[in-house]
């Protein structure tokens, strides 16, 4: 699975039950997760593969190796490979997540 990052484009924000519907077709069993303004994520690493799936709210992702930060808003996706070294911070209005893992 490499890196990668898909963009919500259309401009009515997805229901949460649309993006748990295609994350479950694709095979994964996702799971919502929730963080405060603000909070953050020092870096770490899975080892596994994991999709998440900003539902509202936003999370910036800091990947260390690459020197990269990344907002996401609601509806945007990561694909996050296993050994990928990254780090967040949560936006001014929190953060809910759907996240599915690849084992």
């Amino acid at each position: 699975m490499p890196f990668k990052i898909v963009r919500w484009d259309q401009s009515i924000p997805p229901t949460p039950s649309e993006l748990q519907t295609q994350l479950i077709k694709e095979g994964l069993f996702p799971y919502d997760w929730s963080n405060a303004p603000g909070d953050t994520y020092a870096p770490h690493v899975h080892d596994y593969d994991k999709v998440i799936v900003v539902v509202s709210g936003s999370i910036t992702w800091v990947l260390p190796e690459t020197n990269q930060t990344i907002e996401t808003q609601a509806g945007d996706r990561i694909e996050l490979p296993r050994g990928t070294w990254h780090a967040a911070e949560v936006g001014a209005q929190g953060v809910k997540c759907l996240e599915g893992h690849i084992v």
